[in-house]
């Protein structure tokens, strides 16, 4: 059996053929499968499809092949040393199972991303007992004030008592925004007292609030800048001595939020941010925006930083924990059926 059959096999008697012991758990788990579906849409229309059609021409294993599976894994995103990586690997699966042509590759191209990415826990590491802080990072626009929320929406629904620190003093917008947020919640939220206020100051103040409202989580905006990586540097590490001080074991996870449609600058901005502080976990935003879902093996393979989180939509609901599986599953679900046959 091969590998999509095996993984598809595994998924569905997971999350959509177990016994509905719990009609309600159940109904969340095929949610969840049909947003990643969704969300998945353009990648699965553009880059899968285009693998399929490679596997169906039914070409022989030549430079020609291989020099156009190489063009479709770039234009996915996938970083020109990943998808060289890729192509090694899976001419050795080639060999191994001594495979004629490329009916028999999309198997090994598959399991070796699945094998690339390696089993990577991207669950939050939160405290059983005490306040927990997560840190958010990550250039303006990406939509970083927004994953803030559903990260707290997530965390309300788990049962947790989560608050704000709107630490994005040099943007009055990304303070409101959060502001707006807070109050769909119903959590509380620490604000600077005045425009520009250092930002190390509203996070020493959000942190005595919290403790205070005993508060499980913390979730801290901050100034969405990369540009001057020395002024940057000093502020975080600031913010990151307070949170020390303050809280036993200091921050439990610093996540960057970046925009899945900015392409191969994703992997720029991790880098440069994870030189600043040390990241451990990525939100990847708006990627039901682009069909370059690639990236995110991308990001994994060049900085080794897993994505926790992803953007399928603009819904609160929308943002889901990254799940290898379900992301491989939601995009190859059909690939054995004839092109035809592919959702519109």
């Amino acid at each position: 059996m091969g590998f999509l059959k095996k993984l598809k096999n595994k998924i569905e008697e997971k999350i959509l053929k177990k016994p509905k012991e719990d009609e309600v758990v159940e109904k969340l788990k095929e949610a969840k499968i049909d947003t990643y579906k969704k969300g998945l849409k353009k990648t699965k229309k553009s880059v899968v499809r285009k693998l399929k059609k490679l596997s169906t021409e039914k070409l022989p294993l030549d430079d020609n092949y291989f020099e156009r599976l190489e063009e479709i894994l770039i234009e996915a995103d996938i970083n020109y040393d990943t998808t060289k990586k890729i192509i090694l690997g899976v001419k050795k699966r080639i060999v191994k199972n001594k495979a004629k042509d490329s009916s028999e590759v999309s198997d090994f191209i598959f399991e070796e991303i699945y094998d690339l990415y390696g089993k990577t826990d991207t669950t939050l590491h939160l405290k059983d007992k005490g306040l927990s802080v997560i840190l958010v990072v990550g250039v303006n626009g990406v939509g970083k004030t927004t994953s803030i929320a559903k990260i707290a929406n997530m965390l309300i629904k788990d049962g947790k008592k989560v608050h704000l620190a709107a630490g994005d003093t040099f943007r009055a917008g990304a303070v409101q925004q959060l502001g707006v947020w807070a109050e769909r919640l119903n959590i509380s939220i620490t604000k600077p007292q005045k425009e520009g206020q250092d930002p190390a100051s509203v996070v020493y103040t959000s942190i005595e609030e919290a403790l205070k409202n005993n508060s499980d989580v913390l979730i801290c905006d901050t100034a969405g800048r990369l540009q001057s990586k020395v002024n940057l540097m000093k502020e975080l590490e600031k913010i990151n001595n307070i949170i020390s001080k303050k809280v036993e074991g200091g921050t439990s996870e610093t996540l960057l939020v970046i925009d899945a449609t900015t392409g191969q600058n994703a992997i720029s901005q991790a880098q440069g941010f994870n030189e600043v502080t040390k990241l451990t976990g990525i939100i990847l935003t708006k990627l039901d925006g682009t069909a370059k879902g690639g990236i995110i093996i991308s990001v994994k393979d060049i900085v080794d930083i897993p994505v926790k989180y992803i953007g399928l939509g603009e819904k609160i609901d929308d943002l889901q924990p990254f799940k290898l599986d379900e992301y491989i599953y939601s995009l190859t679900e059909d690939f054995d059926k004839p092109l035809e046959e592919d959702e519109d």
